[in-house]
């Protein structure tokens, strides 16, 4: 199925992240160790804050959302990639393939907005505090978030929907672990000008956007934090901000050095770049956020010690009933 006349070719080929079979377990193992503590520790951190009244707030509501993006990111890719691993024939079909690029690229913009809404609540509560409960209330976080689900989906299906009308009848063969943009494209026998249109004009902005805000955000929070006279004071108005700063660069540091650059360009290496944003970074969040926020450790503590409570209760009672029997 290397090269057909097809306009339309059935299934796809992933070559995956190596072509060696002697590689294919120990990635296996790797990626599932991985995407089980991506999934442990995202709902860990949905959990504790849904649990903890003390994370009912703006912030810890957006992270809630970004965990569960980042658990529908990862599983979008992950268990294909780990089937894959395994089987011999690395398949996926055309309709399959158009559904992964479609949710992984939403899945990816709501990580984008939702990054952008927690840093304009992070402006909010350190530039005009005596505000706050009247800016980031609860109907203006639905707006935001009901906003970035939208424009996420609209701007994934015009990318999707740009893919679909493309005519493939060469290769059928992915250099990738998924079905990404940029490599779909290159298997394409008609012109995908109108694609890389697009997606340096319309696909530019929807990234770019949310980190421009994110940019301002944080530029004006530094102009406010270096007023503050007390060197205490600027540790902690820079301690409530260094855990999502992170984040950032982390997620955007890896989107740059794939998406901004020509198509012709993209090669392999890019690919292997992919996986930071796509499996590495949602399983490094909760840490990053549980580690350097005390709020939030403080709720996944509680959390924990009530699971261990119920564990211990449950344990006993089952031992009772045992010997009462």
């Amino acid at each position: 199925m290397g090269m057909s006349n097809l306009t339309r070719l059935p299934e796809f080929i992933l070559l995956g992240l190596s072509s060696c079979p002697e590689d294919q377990k120990p990635l296996f193992a790797l990626f599932l160790i991985m995407y089980l503590v991506t999934l442990m520790g995202n709902l860990l951190i949905i959990l504790a804050i849904r649990s903890d009244p003390q994370l009912q707030n703006p912030m810890y509501f957006f992270l809630s959302i970004l965990s569960f993006a980042d658990i529908c990111y990862t599983t979008v890719i992950v268990p294909k990639m780990l089937v894959n691993f395994l089987s011999e024939k690395k398949t996926i079909s055309y309709a399959e393939c158009l559904v992964q690029m479609y949710f992984f690229l939403v899945f990816g913009n709501m990580d984008s907005y939702l990054l952008a809404a927690m840093a304009i609540d992070r402006y909010v509560a350190i530039c005009n505090p005596l505000h706050y409960v009247t800016v980031m209330n609860h109907g203006h976080c639905m707006l935001l978030l009901a906003f970035s689900t939208a424009f996420s989906c609209l701007h994934s299906l015009l990318h999707v929907l740009l893919v679909n009308r493309l005519t493939f009848c060469a290769s059928n063969v992915i250099h990738h672990f998924f079905c990404d943009v940029n490599p779909v494209l290159k298997l394409a026998c008609s012109s995908t000008s109108v694609n890389e249109v697009v997606a340096m004009t319309e696909g530019l902005v929807s990234v770019m956007a949310p980190f421009v805000c994110i940019v301002i955000s944080y530029l004006r929070i530094l102009i406010v934090v270096l007023k503050i006279p007390s060197a205490a004071g600027k540790c902690k108005a820079f301690s409530t901000c260094s855990s999502h700063v992170t984040v950032v660069t982390l997620f955007y540091g890896s989107i740059c050095c794939v998406y901004f650059q020509p198509l012709s360009s993209y090669t392999v290496k890019d690919g292997i770049v992919t996986v930071n944003y796509t499996v590495l970074i949602p399983m490094l969040n909760p840490f990053i956020y549980s580690l350097r926020n005390k709020g939030m450790k403080q709720g996944l503590e509680k959390l924990i010690s009530r699971m261990k409570f119920q564990t211990n209760r449950l344990s006993t009672t089952n031992s009772n009933k045992i010997h009462g029997a």
